[in-house]
């Protein structure tokens, strides 16, 4: 996938990101010491940062992308309820796509 191709699809699941509502019964929810609020914000702001740069990320945030992408890896099989499981899957899927992780291509 090229470059432009990943900040189009990117671009679209952002918005999709924008138009959903934060699952009500997530918030304060921590699974492994990983507050699902703010691995939504870091997440958020990673991709956000990515696709208003025009496919570019600093190494911090690349870092922190990073460690985001492997913390939704452990807490989406724990959530049990359906819209919130899509919320982050959708999340981790953008995260990918941002981080140009093979699975995505």
């Amino acid at each position: 996938m090229s470059r432009s191709e990943r900040i189009r699809n990117a671009a679209h699941l952002w918005q999709e990101h924008l138009d959903a509502e934060f699952p009500a019964d997530l918030r304060g929810v921590e699974f492994e010491d990983i507050d699902l609020v703010l691995l939504d914000a870091d997440t958020a702001g990673c991709a956000y940062t990515w696709i208003s740069k025009g496919g570019d990320l600093d190494p911090e945030r690349r870092r922190l992308l990073q460690t985001c992408v492997e913390d939704l890896d452990r807490v989406i099989p724990q959530i049990g309820d359906p819209s919130g499981r899509r919320y982050y899957q959708r999340l981790h899927q953008l995260a990918l796509l941002v981080s140009g992780d093979p699975e995505t291509k």
